[in-house]
């Protein structure tokens, strides 16, 4: 008789990934979250070294089920974090084959919500085809937490990732995107690597039109964070600057 299959756990972390500072964990993360997390020994990352960073964080809260040296951690492959889990053809059948074996397991990403605004979805949906359950734990999502403190329309969002590098492509996106806010009322979100946040920022205050109103949330849940949202014309009268330093969420609406 075949094992009933385990369950594919979405285990978020905390969003402090790659800063200076870190947060308490239990102050990002809830109690259940951490003793799922810590009972788990088969995980599939975005990357493997964050991960057991993280499970040793963990691990200082709650025992973990074994040694980190006998937990199975496997990496998505490169071109899925390259090209999106969806644009990369992927079959992540493979990667559940413990699951199929009866274990739990859990899939996480650098920071936040794996499979929102971070690789994994190609998991969970192999997870569906293999009639695997799926459970999305609780924690911080910064695309959620950033529309929630920005006042524009949460009714009608879109997330829109990464604008264009280039100058150029970079404005044009961004008067797109503004036409469509300013149009339809659905509020825009997107994000950039931290050491451009500053150059995207500027773009910002220079393309849109003075009466947009434009949000920026900076290191969500650290103690140094900050979430401001104002119009463009009330942006340009003050002396701020996009920290290169922390993770932002950018959002433009009405």
């Amino acid at each position: 008789m075949k094992p009933r299959p385990g369950t594919l756990y979405l285990v978020p972390a905390p969003l402090d990934f790659g800063c200076d500072t870190q947060a308490p964990l239990q102050s990002a993360l809830p109690m259940a979250t951490l003793e799922v997390a810590a009972r788990l020994a088969h995980w599939v990352c975005e990357n493997a070294k964050s991960t057991r960073a993280y499970l040793n964080r963990v691990a200082e809260i709650v025992p973990l089920v074994q040694a980190m040296q006998g937990i199975e951690i496997e990496e998505l492959p490169r071109e899925v974090h390259k090209k999106g889990d969806h644009m990369s053809n992927f079959d992540a059948r493979p990667l559940l084959s413990a699951a199929l074996q009866g274990h739990d397991m859990g899939l996480v990403s650098e920071a936040g919500m794996p499979a929102i605004a971070d690789p994994g979805s190609s998991v969970v949906r192999a997870a569906h085809e293999l009639d695997i359950p799926v459970v999305a734990l609780s924690g911080p999502i910064s695309l959620m937490l950033a529309l929630a403190s920005s006042g524009l329309n949460g009714q009608s969002f879109a997330f829109v990732g990464y604008l264009p590098q280039d100058a150029g492509g970079r404005t044009a996106r961004i008067r797109e995107l503004e036409a469509l806010a300013l149009k339809t009322g659905q509020s825009q979100l997107f994000i950039e690597v931290p050491y451009r946040n500053n150059a995207l920022f500027q773009a910002l205050l220079q393309s849109l039109a003075g009466p947009t109103r434009l949000s920026l949330s900076v290191g969500l849940t650290l103690e140094a964070g900050w979430s401001r949202s104002m119009a463009v014309s009330q942006w340009r009268q003050k002396i701020v600057t996009a920290p290169m330093n922390l993770p932002c969420v950018f959002g433009i609406g009405r």
